[in-house]
């Protein structure tokens, strides 16, 4: 799921991010991180000629890799632009250039252009879609039985892993957080796509950062296995 974190300066100093990353991919990450590199930090140093090559070549084609889909993504929102942190890519897109945001089995936003960015730091949990759907019709059955009344607990949504935050929204039903998150982007969309400042081109930047270094590992890693 997807929590947004402390603001943080955007390029333009007059106004701030928010910036939305999924805890539950960071902690995936750094769980993947640790394993990755003690297995390979091991076979590094205790393995004997041909192995400690494997090992070399396998830590430099998986940590970068690794990083990039789980620590990297990251969503920045603020009136006038939403920036995109995807795992090979860097989209900025400002909102008078975007059409729509849209979730699915996917969150994505579409440009003007008809161009699709898929958002993976905001991933789309269906079951937790489910449970907020479940939650939220027990609530109005609750208010139902008990004239209006709503019961229940605030759980886990304020640590944001994945539980919906308080019990049912004010002005309608309980949404999952990542539908919320949507729902924040969607409005920053409506207040800014016609302002001066959020107009302009969209810009790709390819992480040549992170695609250098797994395709340096998987080009000597196939090498190494070649020879034998």
């Amino acid at each position: 799921m997807t929590t947004p974190e402390h603001p943080s300066p955007s390029p333009d100093p007059t106004s701030k991010d928010r910036v939305y990353r999924s805890p539950m991919g960071i902690v995936g990450g750094v769980a993947l991180l640790v394993i990755v590199l003690w297995l390979g930090l091991d076979a590094l140093l205790r393995g004997e000629g041909h192995t400690q090559w494997l090992a070399l070549a396998a830590l430099i084609l998986l940590v970068p890799l690794v990083t990039a889909f789980t620590l990297r993504p990251a969503v920045h929102a603020n009136e006038d632009r939403l920036r995109i942190r995807n795992p090979l890519r860097v989209i900025v897109l400002p909102w008078g250039q975007v059409a729509a945001l849209r979730s699915g089995y996917s969150n994505e936003v579409v440009a003007k252009s008809g161009t699709k960015f898929q958002l993976w730091a905001i991933p789309v949990s269906l079951r937790a879609r489910k449970k907020a759907a479940q939650r939220s019709a027990r609530a109005a059955s609750g208010r139902g039985d008990r004239g209006g009344r709503t019961g229940g607990s605030a759980g886990f949504g304020g640590l944001g892993f994945g539980a919906p935050r308080g019990d049912v929204d004010a002005d309608g039903p309980m949404r999952a957080e990542t539908d919320k998150v949507m729902d924040d982007l969607r409005e920053l969309l409506e207040q800014g796509e016609h302002a001066e400042s959020a107009q302009g081109e969209v810009t790709v930047r390819w992480a040549y950062e992170v695609a250098g270094p797994v395709v340096a590992g998987a080009v000597l890693l196939v090498i190494l296995l070649a020879i034998g």
